[in-house]
């Protein structure tokens, strides 16, 4: 895929808008542009058996967050609260994402 360009980002949140976490929201905690997904937090949750090892002598199964495509999640404003699409426009020199429903620059 050639356009890796993704308007989220670490630290965003985020709105799940289909799949079957549809409505939940959390924050971004990583970005993956390669493959297009994002990882949020309590969203796409699996279980994982994982194998004792030094540092977990136990073992176990644990709980993992999955990456989910990033077509599937919206930004949520901070200003006005809402899920929305982003636009970027450029302001002195430095591209800035603007919220689509107020018109307020995100960061």
């Amino acid at each position: 895929m050639s356009n890796n360009k993704m308007r989220i980002k670490k630290g965003d949140t985020v709105k799940v808008v289909s799949g079957k976490d549809k409505g939940a929201t959390g924050a971004v905690m990583r970005a993956i542009p390669e493959s297009r997904k994002v990882v949020v937090e309590k969203v796409a949750v699996a279980k994982k058996a994982q194998r004792p090892t030094r540092d977990n002598p136990q073992g176990g199964i644990i709980s993992l967050e999955m990456p989910v495509h990033v077509s599937t999640v919206m930004l949520v404003c901070p200003s006005c609260k809402e899920a929305t699409r982003v636009s970027v426009k450029s302001k002195n020199d430095k591209k800035v994402r603007n919220c689509k429903k107020c018109g307020k620059d995100i960061d």
